[in-house]
């Protein structure tokens, strides 16, 4: 007779990511490459810096006109006269300074008047770059960090474009800057255009992730605008795994030209249900963007770049963080606190040769169990993709969808009872080992230091407020408790329909088990 074959759904809007990991950026460049950089960067750079310099002091006496007498907080637009001087003579030289650095533009559409679409919504953000498509747009309003306006030179820059600041030591700033953002798309006008990069955070262009939805909560009509930059050689992509700005930027300067496509899309306009919902508008104007850049779409966004930090911090390959939260929090109802606690937990038990995943050696040394049957069903429930490894993001799942609902009040009475064999209201160590020796198959089994770590008093016998308190720590017990009483289901199900042949296969807590047995395992 075969063994149990049980089937595994999942649920699709679980999967893996077309691309896993948005965030790193590698620029190979061959022995040719080098040595045409070193002999273009001797002339190029310094001349583009002289350029640039010159470019600036051009337009350093309309950048003082423009600020002098505007307050740099100031919550009314800029007089007409102002904006048309920025707007005008500003872009005019911004494009020249763009020039002298090497950049060939290339624009598509129609820029939409105020009137028409007061935000616009820039993808994919990649590079410090993007910040060309601003000088592109006429000079319009960007979202900027509060301290960004006390620095020289650039302070003053800023201010030319009536910035939304944002302040990252006030509790209130995330609010006050979507206050700011409607305030100012519902002028009919009176406020230039607001440009918003809605990922959030630089990407290496292969998808589109997450867009915040701080430029669709007006619900006000939003253009669209593509970016792309076809270069052979790519020196402008700025990832969290990848060059630093410094390097970035010189290695761009030694290019001969640098192609840049910026494609204005026609303006998107909310229907009435995206206009009270945000999220939605933002994941219509996404999907938009997304089918004309011909690029697939993830739920990555600014958290991921957290975790991935901390997992940099914990020894672990950075990559290993990815967990697409927009949906593991929104489908799981995590918060990133949680999502960071698991991290460490998944730390611990990580091999760092192994690429920052678990294997069955390591997932049974964490239980400090050997490797059985039933722990092999347990794994083979993490591990999503059937690979034989476990990543951090399935990591997250399993225990969120398969242990913790497993883990209720009943499962760890239950589980108690069982072990208690003499009904003492207490487990004692031959009680403990006995029966998860036999529930495994390993009559060697040495369950002294996992008995230790349950008897928190070290009285030599567990009562049930320590066997409770350990399982709702440790919700991956109960799985296996409850994946080890699933077998034995089967078995007792399989011997009432036909006894003489499952008395020959069957695994009997009892015996050792020398067949590999495969969960039930349940739609997540």
């Amino acid at each position: 007779m075969s063994q149990r074959l049980l089937i595994l759904p999942r649920q699709e809007s679980l999967a893996q990511p077309q691309v896993l990991n948005p965030f790193v950026h590698e620029l190979n460049f061959t022995p040719a490459d080098k040595i045409k950089c070193i002999l273009l960067g001797i002339i190029l750079v310094p001349l583009r810096m002289l350029l640039f310099g010159f470019f600036l002091l051009l337009a350093w006496p309309f950048i003082i006109l423009i600020t002098a007498c505007h307050p740099q907080h100031e919550n009314e637009p800029m007089l007409e006269w102002k904006r048309t001087i920025s707007s005008s003579v500003l872009s005019l030289l911004g494009r020249a300074i763009v020039f002298s650095m090497g950049f060939r533009l290339k624009v598509k559409g129609k820029l939409a008047c105020p009137s028409e679409a007061p935000v616009l919504a820039v993808a994919p953000h990649s590079t410090f770059f993007d910040g060309i498509v601003c000088i592109v747009a006429g000079l319009c309003s960007i979202v900027s960090r509060t301290e960004n306006i006390t620095v020289p030179v650039l302070g003053r820059i800023l201010r030319c474009l009536q910035p939304v600041l944002v302040s990252r030591v006030d509790p209130d700033s995330r609010k006050n800057t979507i206050v700011e953002i409607t305030k100012r798309a519902t002028s009919k006008g009176k406020w230039p255009q607001v440009l918003i990069f809605p990922e959030g955070t630089c990407t290496n262009r292969s998808c589109l992730i997450t867009f915040k939805s701080g430029a669709f909560i007006p619900g006000v009509p939003v253009q669209p605008v593509l970016l792309r930059y076809p270069n052979r050689l790519d020196t402008v992509t700025w990832t969290w795994q990848g060059l630093t700005v410094k390097q970035l930027f010189f290695l761009t300067l030694c290019q001969p030209y640098t192609n840049l496509e910026i494609e204005f899309l026609p303006p998107y306009i909310p229907n009435a249900e995206e206009k009270k919902k945000p999220f939605l508008y933002a994941s219509g104007v996404r999907k938009k963007m997304a089918t004309a850049l011909g690029l697939p779409v993830t739920d990555h966004t600014f958290e991921d770049c957290r975790l991935m930090i901390s997992a940099g911090e914990l020894t672990l390959p950075m990559e290993a963080g990815l967990v697409e939260f927009t949906k593991i929090s929104r489908k799981l109802n995590l918060k990133w606190d949680n999502i960071r606690k698991e991290l460490d937990g998944f730390a611990a038990v990580a091999c760092a040769n192994k690429g920052g995943r678990i294997g069955i050696e390591e997932f049974a040394k964490n239980l400090k169990l050997p490797v059985s049957d039933v722990l092999k069903e347990l794994f083979a429930l993490f591990d999503r993709n059937g690979d034989g490894t476990i990543d951090f993001r399935e990591y997250v799942i399993g225990l969120t969808v398969l242990c913790k609902p497993a883990n209720t009040e009943e499962t760890i009475q239950m589980a108690f009872k069982l072990f208690d064999s003499d009904e003492d209201g207490y487990i004692t160590r031959e009680e403990f080992g006995g029966l998860l020796r036999s529930s495994l198959g390993v009559h060697d089994l040495d369950i002294s230091t996992l008995f230790l770590d349950i008897d928190k008093d070290q009285s030599g016998r567990i009562n049930y407020d320590e066997f409770r308190e350990f399982a709702l720590i440790h919700p991956e017990y109960a799985k296996l408790f409850t994946t080890y009483l699933e077998q034995q289901r089967y078995w007792a199900l399989q011997e009432a329909e036909n006894p003489s042949t499952v008395n020959a296969v069957k695994v009997s807590p009892m015996k050792a088990k020398d067949e590999d047995s495969i969960s039930d395992k349940k739609d997540d």
